[in-house]
C-alpha cells in the first residue's frame, strides 16, 4: 500500500545544469545511486547515468534508480498503471534494464525514507519495466544482518529450455576466463535473463576472472547475466523447514561483476533447485560477496514464484553538480 506524498516534490534539474539531490545506498553492496524524480522532469541520459556511476569522476554504483511517479513513465507496462511508484532502473553503463530484485528492496527503503511508504500499514506495490513487484517488510534471519531485511514478490521464474535443458545440463555452452573448458549454462527468466553454470567446488568459484563477460552461446537475444554457482548442501532451520544453500558470483551485463545481485540470486537457485529433482528444497540461502540472501519458491496457478529477502541500507544523502559531472 502506497500513500501520496504530504508535501510537493523537489523540482529536479534538467542535465547540465544546477544540481540534483542523491541518496546512497545498497542491498549486500549491490549499490546505487536513488534520484528523487516523482515529477519526471529530468532528462536521464545514457551519459549522466555512466557520469553517476563513474567511481572515480561521480559517485560510483553499480546502477542509477530513479523514483518517478508512474503516471509520469510513458513507456510503463499497463499492469503498472495501478502503482503510485515506479523504479527506473538503469545499469551502470546507462543502459535500461527491465528489474533489479536488490534494487527493488533498496528502493522500498527510500520510498521509506522519504514518508511516500510505512511498512506497518502493509506492502507496497512498485511499477517496474518488468511489471509489478511487491515488497514488505520481514524479519532478520537467525545469524544475518546488514540492515533492516524486505521481502520482495518476485513473480513467476521460468526455465526458457523447459524440462529437456533441465535434463540435458544446459541449455547453453559457457567459457569462462580462468576455467579451463567450457561449461554449460541453464538459462532462466526472472523478468530478466540469466545464464546459470554450476561449479564443482569453491575453489573453481575463486580462480573465475570475471573482469570480461563470459561468452554464452547461443546468446539470448538482450544479453544475459551470468551466475557461476557452487551447491554447498542443505541445512535444517529452526522451525524444522530443509534450505539449500549456495554461494554465487555472478556478471550483470551492463555492469560487470557485482558484489551481489537480487535477480541473479534467484535465478542461481532456481538452476540448482531443478537439477535437484522433485525433492528440492523450496527455501535457498545464497551467498554472494556482498552477503547473504533468501529466495523462497512457492506453486502458484501460472507456474512457480520466487520471494526474495534480503537487507537493505541507506548509506549517504546529498547533491551533485551536474554541469561539473558532465564537464
Amino acid at each position: 500500500m502506497t500513500r501520496p506524498a504530504t508535501a510537493p516534490a523537489p523540482a529536479p534539474t534538467t542535465a547540465g545544469l544546477g544540481r540534483v539531490g542523491v541518496t546512497k545506498g545498497h542491498g549486500t553492496r549491490n549499490d546505487f545511486v536513488f534520484v528523487d524524480d516523482r515529477d519526471g522532469a529530468l532528462d536521464v541520459s545514457a551519459e549522466l547515468v555512466a557520469r553517476l556511476c563513474d567511481r572515480r569522476g561521480g559517485l560510483g554504483g553499480d546502477g542509477l534508480i530513479r523514483l518517478v511517479a508512474t503516471g509520469r513513465v510513458p513507456d510503463a507496462p499497463a499492469a503498472t498503471r495501478t502503482t503510485a511508484w515506479f523504479m527506473d532502473y538503469r545499469n551502470a553503463d546507462g543502459s535500461v534494464a527491465q528489474m533489479c530484485g536488490n534494487g527493488v528492496r533498496v528502493f522500498a527503503r527510500y520510498l521509506e525514507s522519504l514518508g511516500l511508504w510505512d511498512p506497518t500499514t502493509g506492502e507496497l506495490a512498485v511499477g517496474t519495466r518488468a511489471g509489478v513487484r511487491t515488497v514488505r517488510a520481514v524479519d532478520v534471519p537467525s545469524g544475518l544482518g546488514g540492515g533492516a531485511w524486505f521481502a520482495v514478490g518476485m513473480g513467476p521464474v521460468t526455465l526458457p529450455g523447459g524440462a529437456d535443458a533441465v535434463a540435458a545440463g544446459g541449455d547453453a555452452e559457457v567459457a569462462v576466463p580462468g576455467l579451463a573448458v567450457t561449461r554449460p549454462g541453464l538459462g532462466v527468466d526472472v523478468g530478466n535473463p540469466h545464464t546459470v553454470v554450476v561449479l564443482a567446488d569453491v575453489d573453481d568459484l575463486a580462480r573465475v576472472e570475471l573482469v570480461h563477460a563470459p561468452d554464452v552461446t547461443p546468446v539470448p537475444a538482450q544479453g544475459t547475466n551470468v551466475e557461476l554457482v557452487v551447491p554447498l548442501g542443505e541445512e535444517t532451520l529452526d522451525d524444522g523447514t530443509v534450505a539449500g544453500r549456495v554461494r554465487m558470483r555472478v556478471h550483470e551485463r551492463g555492469v560487470g561483476e557485482t558484489q551481489s545481485c537480487g535477480t541473479g540470486a534467484v535465478a542461481a537457485a532456481a538452476a540448482v533447485r531443478a537439477w535437484g529433482g522433485t525433492g528440492a528444497p523450496d527455501v535457498w540461502f545464497v551467498e554472494v560477496p556482498g552477503g547473504t540472501l533468501r529466495v523462497t519458491f512457492t506453486a502458484a496457478a501460472d507456474g512457480t514464484h520466487a520471494e526474495l529477502a534480503g537487507p537493505a541500507v541507506l548509506v549517504a544523502e546529498g547533491s551533485v553538480d551536474l554541469a561539473a559531472l558532465l564537464a
